[in-house]
């Protein structure tokens, strides 16, 4: 059964080098591509301020924070739950970071000893969308996912959030795949179609349809000075003929 976990954390500022914190981390749980609604969400005590930027995009007061635990009170509790799973973050070099930083001062070993492997969606949407906005509110529009309710940046929403983006981003041949609960002999609660027993009908163009298509070749060909590779197609059958 294939496990795999939604992360995302929010940070007191960008760097964890520099001493800023985690202050909350969301993640939701999917098996085999399916939401499961076991998912994890802490509130951290950062035992630092938060950056006034940083504000700005996460809204977590500082007042907030105060009486919430601190990661090293949690910190057994994440790892269970993450346990050799695949981890999926956007960004992940950012959160990964943090997440190390965070086991270092408690002294665990880094992140990637505790989970199966870690995807990062922000890799995976660049080579998709080249030259493209990549941020998750751009993927949701695109992917469309609604994000109307995501205001502010916060881990839990922005974990449900990229679930949705993720499993759009990897449909692929899923596509072709329809939920139609359990089947025996079949992976539970998926079945495959079998399209070969289809007979797709074939409609051919019109008069109209054909004439406008050669008045645009002969348009193409005309702005390339005839060096279309049809028209030298075609003069190289003239001459075979010939």
């Amino acid at each position: 059964m294939s496990r795999q976990i939604v992360l995302d954390t929010e940070t007191t500022g960008l760097s964890a080098d520099g001493g800023d914190r985690i202050i909350e981390i969301g993640c939701v749980e999917l098996l085999n591509r399916k939401l499961t609604g076991n998912n994890l969400h802490f509130y951290l005590n950062p035992q630092r301020d938060s950056h006034e930027d940083a504000l700005k995009v996460h809204g977590i007061s500082n007042e907030f924070l105060r009486d919430k635990p601190k990661f090293s009170e949690v910190a057994q509790d994440i790892l269970h739950y993450l346990q050799g799973a695949e981890i999926i973050i956007h960004n992940a070099a950012f959160d990964v970071s943090f997440l190390n930083k965070e086991l270092d001062l408690i002294g665990k070993p880094p992140f990637a000893d505790f989970v199966d492997s870690v995807t990062d969606t922000l890799v995976m949407a660049k080579e998709m969308f080249p030259g493209k906005r990549n941020s998750l509110n751009a993927l949701c529009d695109r992917l469309g996912v609604d994000n109307s309710g995501r205001k502010l940046h916060g881990a839990l929403l922005d974990a449900e959030l990229l679930a949705d983006v993720y499993i759009n981003l990897t449909r692929g041949q899923d596509a072709l795949l329809i939920d139609l609960g359990a089947v025996e002999g079949a992976e539970p609660g998926v079945v495959s179609i079998d399209l070969r027993g289809f007979v797709l009908p074939v409609l051919a163009a019109s008069d109209q349809e054909l004439g406008a298509h050669a008045e645009m070749l002969a348009g193409i060909d005309k702005a390339s000075g005839g060096r279309t590779v049809w028209r030298q197609a075609e003069a190289e059958r003239e001459k075979s003929v010939a």
